[in-house]
């Protein structure tokens, strides 16, 4: 039997030990610190690296069991498939786990004790370019009777970049929403959301319904976590409400993100009585798709570019007599996308419904 989680301490289904409480946790203690504020950094091992370079990573594995245990540390090839990010089973290698290694390999931990590794990745000089995916388990082995041995493990994912220069920018589009019912009865609003980057993506965010029947607002509720993007990839963030709220119509405004790249995109909606309705096109904040808004800023920052290459030009051109002309600054434009990041507001002060109905859910 094996349990998978990933990121921070996380208990295994299975039984770590002979102890009837307690688990096997692992988590990462360095961040880097241009990588401080992005909260992906802190679960895991996020990194753009030049070919030769070698990174390292110290892991913290705790035993809250009651018996000591002697934990397995090593890494093993991961992939994501369908919007998941998943570890393959027992020992696959791939490129990164054959790049990396773990000291010490198997400490062993006291109850109640912590043990610290250095997880160390040597990327070879002739690796290849692009993302690649692994994971640093914490397995621990334990006889369960009958010749039977149960396996349980937990992981800190790994997210290597390889290639020269900086690391490739991460962006994603939200295409559509849809308006669901459950099979409970809850409101559903599920947002297609498409990675147009070079990274792979975690999403997270919320929903905040505004301009609903009698002027009322809602949430904020927070997406579904566990969500993530290929590159390139097109999948489904689901955010389940309370059953307390009316079917609408809504002003439905999603604010989603990935580490530090956020975008927010708006649908008037209404939910079924069961089923899914149709989807509705996701608009940015000024009623434009966000095809249209990212074409936009980027012929917006062309034309700041040329325009600061002719003046260029034109300073360089020999006078005669006359003045050197006034300096002139230009601003890039403030991206349209951060723009509805912020709490909805009802219209006149009507009542507020809210609440996350999802208690209990991994955050």
């Amino acid at each position: 039997m094996s349990a998978i989680a990933f990121g921070a301490t996380a208990a295994p289904q299975a039984p770590a030990s002979n102890a009837s409480a307690g688990s096997i946790g692992i988590r990462l203690l360095d961040v880097p610190a241009n990588e401080a504020n992005d909260p992906r950094a802190r679960l895991y091992i996020v990194e753009h690296v030049a070919p030769g370079a070698v990174i390292e990573r110290r892991v913290a594995v705790s035993n809250t069991t009651s018996s000591a245990v002697t934990v397995a540390l090593y890494a093993a090839a991961a992939t994501i498939d369908s919007g998941s990010f998943i570890g393959d089973a027992g020992h696959t290698a791939n490129d990164v786990s054959s790049w990396t290694s773990i000291t010490p390999a198997a400490p062993q931990i006291p109850a109640g004790g912590t043990a610290t590794a250095m997880v160390t990745i040597a990327v070879p000089t002739a690796a290849t370019s692009g993302e690649k995916y692994a994971v640093v388990w914490a397995e621990v082995r334990t006889a369960a009777g009958s010749g039977v041995t149960e396996v349980s493990r937990v992981g800190v994912r790994i997210y290597l970049s390889v290639g020269s220069g900086v690391a490739p920018a991460a962006n994603f589009t939200i295409g559509s929403v849809t308006a669901e019912r459950s099979a409970q009865g809850n409101p559903v609003v599920v947002a297609s959301v498409h990675n147009t980057g070079g990274l792979a993506l975690d999403m997270s965010g919320t929903l905040q319904l505004s301009a609903g029947p009698g002027g009322l607002s809602a949430g904020p509720f927070p997406a579904a976590l566990g969500v993530t993007l290929a590159i390139g990839s097109t999948e489904p963030v689901t955010i389940t409400l309370s059953d307390v709220v009316p079917t609408g119509p809504w002003l439905a405004r999603i604010t989603l993100q990935s580490g530090l790249t956020q975008r927010s995109a708006q649908a008037t909606i209404a939910f079924p009585a069961s089923g899914t309705s149709a989807p509705v096109k996701a608009v940015g904040p000024n009623g434009k798709s966000h095809r249209t808004v990212i074409i936009a800023t980027i012929a917006a920052a062309l034309l700041v570019m040329v325009g600061a290459a002719l003046l260029l030009l034109h300073r360089r051109r020999p006078t005669r007599g006359w003045p050197e002309p006034y300096s002139t600054s230009a601003t890039a434009p403030t991206s349209l996308d951060r723009s509805l990041v912020g709490a909805v507001r009802s219209a006149g002060g009507a009542r507020l419904l809210g609440g996350n109905p999802q208690r209990g859910r991994p955050q």
